[in-house]
């Protein structure tokens, strides 16, 4: 019989705490962090019979401090389990995924952390759930990172310390490095592995969680710039060119030479065109999918900007929520 652990972290996540709940039967344990959830989550995974661990909020939240707690407290009650599952409040792993991960990961020996297909619970929602829907498809096979959604084994993990805690997001990211570097691969199976609920309906939903991936970036590229995994570099370096560079060099242009200068704001619709060529699916949905490619690049410069505030300030960053 296979054994593995399950760390699932929330936030007032109310029904689709139970949903997530629900689907963690067939784990040997399983342990719930909740990170200041003032609707009862924390009591409600205690009826489920779930060990709960209560973050102190005072000493700041990141998701990797939560995943840590987690993965600490099960190693204490369960020291013998191989494979850890963590998973979101808002998601609902899928019906086997747990058991072929952990069967993948004991065949496996070289593979330190697995994932699987991740799909959006209602796509049709809204435009942001169908762009986190298009997000969630990625490359079967070796990756260079997975999600917060996987399955890690026990000894890769401990290994390499776990995440790091002072990660904003994109923590994931950052422990893959460190998989790789320690010798560990990453793998994406072509397996169902959850359903993810983000309920984003508002533009100001979209908008705060690109500031959010912009932070991780300019993180990432920080922590990692000496690296030859350069982590983040490239989608940092296009959020300032697209967010910041562009729009100066424009505005100094139309300032300086007139109306030949102002023309050089079509390098935007031509980048818009360009996108639109290259997506896939129809052209509204091409069309859609290159206006938010390309506007994200705002939010995420100024992301990076709040990161390198915090850093200059020598203060820890602030968790930046979109729901």
């Amino acid at each position: 019989m296979m054994r593995y652990g399950v760390v699932a972290i929330g936030r007032n996540e109310g029904e689709r705490l139970k949903r997530c709940l629900d689907s963690l039967s067939t784990a040997t344990a399983i342990v719930y962090v909740d990170s200041g959830s003032t609707d009862g989550s924390a009591q409600k995974a205690r009826e489920n019979g779930v060990d709960v661990i209560e973050l102190d909020m005072s000493a700041g939240f990141t998701a990797a401090r939560a995943r840590n707690a987690g993965f600490k407290h099960l190693m204490e009650i369960a020291p013998d389990l191989r494979n850890i599952q963590f998973v979101d409040g808002d998601s609902k792993l899928s019906e086997g995924w747990l058991e072929q991960a952990a069967l993948f990961l004991e065949s496996h020996a070289n593979i330190g952390v697995a994932c699987g297909r991740l799909r959006e619970r209602d796509p049709n929602l809204s435009i942001y759930t169908w762009l986190c829907e298009l997000e969630w498809d990625g490359p079967i096979g070796e990756i260079r990172s997975c999600g917060g959604i996987n399955m890690v084994r026990a000894e890769a993990f401990k290994a390499v310390g776990g995440y790091r805690e002072d990660v904003m997001a994109g923590e994931e990211a950052e422990l893959c490095v460190r998989l790789r570097a320690a010798g560990w691969r990453a793998w994406r199976l072509d397996t169902e592995m959850a359903t993810h609920d983000s309920a984003m309906t508002r533009f100001s939903q979209w908008w705060r969680r690109a500031l959010r991936t912009g932070y991780a970036f300019g993180q990432g590229a920080y922590l990692h710039r000496t690296s030859s995994e350069s982590l983040f570099l490239w989608e940092s370096r296009r959020a300032w060119i697209w967010g910041i560079w562009l729009p100066l060099a424009c505005l100094v242009a139309g300032l300086t030479l007139g109306p030949w200068g102002w023309a050089t704001w079509l390098i935007y619709p031509m980048q818009l065109l360009r996108q639109v060529v290259r997506n896939p699916g129809t052209l509204g949905q091409r069309a859609t999918l290159a206006l938010f490619h390309l506007l994200a690049r705002f939010p995420e410069v100024l992301g990076q900007i709040r990161f390198i505030r915090d850093r200059w300030l020598g203060r820890p960053g602030r968790l930046i929520e979109h729901k």
